[in-house]
């Protein structure tokens, strides 16, 4: 109950931001970037119109979930740091579950915010590093991963992707690079969801990793949630 609690209340948090993003706008369609196809919700934004894109790295599992999926008008598979993005093309990035799975993530993160117009949003959902969730994700080999997503997910769900984790998939590392890039954090939360809290013996096993860690990997959460707002001008600051 409290997952789906989580994700409604996420799902409320996005539509809303988005919607007061729209209302500063004379009624025009919202374009969405889509980055990071394989786990999220389309946006429930019905009197919005949106024409939503996609983008993503080349994996088979995640191609075939692009293929089902009627919300994209179109969608582009490869390196990120080269795949087209037109510069300053969306009004909202939908940022789910990207970061965390693929390396040189900075660089993809900034060719993401030149493909956004000034004043517009970016709604980042990530595994935390920091979180026991993150610290078992990069720790446990390969074929163990596959084993266990076999056993927790619902046949057909892709993965188990990648997991990198680079120093920008936490909560320390998204605010520097806010920071340094003068983008504005609006909202900011910790969410418990996904497949390690379908089982008692992840439950378990990620509160064993949070007590060995000395509570520096906490089992609280697994996963980060923010809104992002870049700037309208390009030499806006935060302080």
């Amino acid at each position: 109950m409290s997952e789906v609690r989580s994700v409604a209340h996420r799902g409320d948090l996005f539509g809303q931001r988005v919607r007061e993003h729209w209302s500063g706008l004379p009624g025009r369609r919202l374009d969405v970037l889509v980055a990071g196809c394989a786990h999220d919700e389309p946006l429930a934004l019905e009197e919005i119109e949106t024409r939503a894109t996609g983008a993503d790295e080349e994996i088979p599992a995640i191609r075939a979930v692009l293929e089902e999926r009627a919300d994209l008008v179109s969608w582009s598979l490869g390196d990120l740091r080269s795949v087209p993005l037109p510069p300053r093309s969306y009004d909202v990035i939908q940022l789910s579950f990207l970061l965390e799975r693929i390396k040189h993530s900075e660089l993809v993160f900034d060719r993401l915010l030149q493909s956004l117009r000034p004043g517009g949003l970016v709604l980042l959902r990530m595994r935390d590093r920091k979180s026991a969730y993150g610290l078992l994700d990069r720790l446990t080999p390969s074929l163990l991963r596959r084993m266990f997503w076999r056993m927790l997910v619902t046949p057909g769900t892709p993965g188990p992707l990648p997991s990198v984790y680079e120093p920008l998939a936490s909560s320390d590392g998204i605010y520097a690079f806010c920071l340094s890039r003068g983008l504005m954090i609006t909202d900011d939360q910790r969410n418990t969801s996904g497949p390690a809290r379908r089982r008692k013996l992840t439950v378990a096993a990620l509160a064993l990793a949070s007590k060995l860690s000395n509570g520096r990997y906490p089992a609280t959460h697994d996963e980060i949630t923010m809104v992002i707002r870049k700037p309208q001008h390009h030499f806006a600051r935060v302080l």
